[in-house]
């Protein structure tokens, strides 16, 4: 099984997904595909993301039996703990203050 998640994506990108797997709500693909196929798909979201950005999720033999990458500006890093693929999010960015000068 693998599932591909994109955000503020060029319409192009979308319908090349949407050729391969089936689209089961806006930005969220899921399907059947071989590890060749799988590298395929990655490979032409990383190329057209553009200012946006993706998750790629796949069925493996791990011990949480699934792997996942990730491309883009997201709050969310994968880190990898004791062989396991876990998520760390980065903190919010605050808004910077404008100070006024007398």
């Amino acid at each position: 099984m693998l599932v591909i998640v994109v955000e503020n994506v060029p319409p192009r990108l979308r319908g090349r997904l949407a050729v391969w797997l089936l689209e089961v709500r806006a930005g969220v693909y899921i399907g059947k595909v071989s590890r060749r196929v799988r590298e395929m798909l990655w490979d032409t979201v990383t190329k057209g993301t553009e200012l946006g950005s993706a998750v790629m999720a796949w069925s493996t033999n791990t011990e949480s039996g699934f792997d996942f990458v990730t491309w883009g500006y997201n709050r969310r890093e994968p880190v990898e703990v004791d062989g396991l693929k876990l998520v760390s999010f980065f903190p919010e960015v605050p808004e910077e203050s404008t100070t006024r000068e007398s």
